[in-house]
C-alpha cells in the first residue's frame, strides 16, 4: 500500500479537518502520516483516542505567503516536507490543501518535474467523466505544452477511468480546424499529426457533457474559467430544481424524489472528486480545495493512493518520452 504524505497544516479547517480526513482514509486501509507541528496534531489525536503516523514540520506556508519565496525561507514548513518526502522516496504522494502556489512550487522544485516536461498541469476530474487540463497552473501556454498535456489528461483517464485509447479534443469556439486564437489553430496541427494520443479535434464548452471526448486540454486561464463556471451551473440547476420541489404542489413527488436528487448532489459536489492531479512531476501530487471538508481530504487520499497503486508517474512519463522524440 502506497503511503500518503499529507499536509496537515494547509488549508482553511486545518489542522482539525485534515486530520479527520486522514482518520477516515486510514480507517478505509490507506496509509497516511500527517506532516505538521506534533503537539498541535497529538492533541488532537487524543481527543479522538486515534493514532496515526506524525512528521514533525515546525513551520506552515499561509495563503497570503509568496511561494517562490515562502519554499525557500520555509524549509520546515508542512507541505515542503511532506513534498522532500516524496523526493526522497519516504512517500509515494502528497496532498495538500494549503496554498496552490505552494503545492506547485514544491512540486517543481522539491520533487521535481519529469524528463521532457515543459509545463506541470493541473488536471481536475468533471462529474462526467472527462480529464480537463490545464485547470489554472499554465495561464498562457505554447502548442507542444497543449501536447504535453494531452499525454498527461490521456494517462490520467486510462488510470482512472480505465479508457484504453482516450479520445482527447481540444477546447475552442467551434468544431472546424481553423476556429480560434493563433494558439489553438496551431495547437491543432500538433495534435492532428502526432500518434501518441487519439486526437477527434475541437471540442466546444458544451460537450464536457458528452461521452465522445473523454479528456479536454486548453490553457490554465480558460480551463479555470471553465470550471468555476461549471461550478456555479451546478448550483443554480440545483437551487432551481429545489425551489421547485419546495412547490405545495409537489409536496408528495418530493418525498419520492427527494433520494435521487441527494444521489445527483452528490455526484455534482466537489467533494467526491477530492483533489485536483498537479501532473508531470516525479511523484503523484494531489491539490485539494482550501475549504476542504474531512470528506474532501479523505477522498484526495484515495484519488492519490490509486494514482500512485497504477503507476501514473510512469504512464505520464512513457507518454511524454514518446511525445517529444
Amino acid at each position: 500500500m502506497p503511503l500518503i504524505a499529507v499536509d496537515a497544516m494547509g488549508g482553511d479547517n486545518a489542522p482539525r479537518e485534515i486530520v479527520e480526513g486522514a482518520l477516515m482514509a486510514d480507517a478505509g486501509g490507506a496509509q497516511v502520516v500527517l506532516v505538521g507541528d506534533e503537539p498541535t496534531l497529538e492533541e488532537i489525536l487524543a481527543g479522538r483516542g486515534e493514532h496515526i503516523a506524525i512528521r514533525h514540520a515546525s513551520q506552515t506556508i499561509e495563503m497570503s505567503d509568496d511561494p517562490a519565496h515562502a519554499i525557500r525561507e520555509k524549509r520546515d514548513a508542512s507541505v515542503v516536507v511532506a513534498s522532500r518526502m516524496v523526493s526522497d522516496g519516504e512517500a509515494d504522494a502528497v496532498v495538500s490543501a494549503g496554498s496552490t502556489g505552494a503545492a506547485m512550487a514544491c512540486a517543481a522544485f522539491v520533487i521535481g518535474r519529469l524528463k521532457g516536461v515543459a509545463r506541470p498541469a493541473i488536471a481536475s476530474f468533471f462529474p462526467t467523466g472527462q480529464v480537463v487540463m490545464d485547470m489554472g497552473a499554465n495561464l498562457e501556454v505554447k502548442p507542444e505544452h497543449l501536447l504535453q498535456f494531452a499525454v498527461m489528461g490521456s494517462a490520467l483517464s486510462e488510470v482512472y477511468r480505465h479508457v484504453e485509447r482516450p479520445n482527447v479534443g481540444l477546447l475552442n469556439i467551434g468544431e472546424e480546424p481553423g476556429k480560434g486564437r493563433e494558439i489553438e489553430r496551431a495547437a491543432h496541427a500538433i495534435l492532428s499529426e502526432t500518434d501518441v494520443i487519439q486526437f477527434v479535434g475541437n471540442v466546444e464548452g458544451r460537450d464536457i457533457a458528452s461521452d465522445d471526448v473523454d479528456v479536454i486540454v486548453t490553457d490554465g486561464f480558460t480551463g479555470n474559467v471553465l470550471l468555476k463556471t461549471s461550478e456555479g451551473a451546478a448550483k443554480v440547476i440545483q437551487k432551481m430544481i429545489l425551489e421547485i420541489l419546495a412547490q405545495p404542489e409537489y409536496q408528495e413527488l418530493t418525498a419520492q424524489l427527494m433520494p435521487a436528487f441527494m444521489q445527483i448532489r452528490e455526484k455534482l459536489s466537489p467533494e467526491t472528486i477530492g483533489g485536483a492531479h498537479l501532473v508531470g512531476t516525479k511523484g503523484v501530487v494531489v491539490i485539494a480545495h482550501g475549504s476542504s471538508s474531512r470528506v474532501a481530504v479523505s477522498n484526495a487520499i484515495s484519488m492519490a493512493v490509486e494514482g500512485a497503486e497504477s503507476g501514473l508517474v510512469d504512464k505520464v512519463a512513457d507518454g511524454i518520452e514518446r511525445a517529444t522524440r
